[in-house]
């Protein structure tokens, strides 16, 4: 069996949401797997005890926690998206930040002509970028 590495995103309860919004808006993505808590719990009836997506071909696992944390997502942790073309750029970052907030608004900023970082409604961090980074 190969070593895995897999991101994993935990929600207190709207993680189905944020699946159907990220396959919605993120192209080549769909939920390949989800389990919900039943009657017995420990999770909210109906809530999302394991799913695996594919977002962009990236699979990302994520749970609704039946645990209630202090914390919460941080951008110190975000998902890169390599955009094809200028519409799907400003699709994706339309869609992304509305409800959400803008950490670098889209702008040309050296490394690329076109770049945005924003955090999503659910919290969760997006780098969002049009071609191919300029690394020196």
């Amino acid at each position: 069996m190969q070593t895995l590495v897999t991101p994993f995103l935990m929600f207190q309860g709207r993680a189905e949401e944020a699946l159907n919004f990220y396959c919605q808006i993120i192209p080549d993505s769909r939920i390949i797997e989800l389990q919900r808590y039943g009657t017995e719990g420990p999770g909210k009836e109906g809530s999302v005890k394991m799913a695996r997506t594919s977002i962009g071909g990236l699979e990302v696992m994520c749970i609704d926690s039946p645990v209630e944390h202090a914390f919460t997502f941080t951008p110190s942790f975000s998902l890169f998206v390599t955009c094809r073309s200028e519409q799907e750029f400003e699709a994706i970052v339309a869609a992304i930040g509305k409800g959400g907030g803008v950490l670098m608004p889209p702008d040309n900023y050296g490394f690329s002509r076109r770049f945005a970082w924003l955090n999503d409604r659910f919290g969760v961090s997006w780098q969002l970028n049009l071609g191919q980074l300029e690394l020196k």
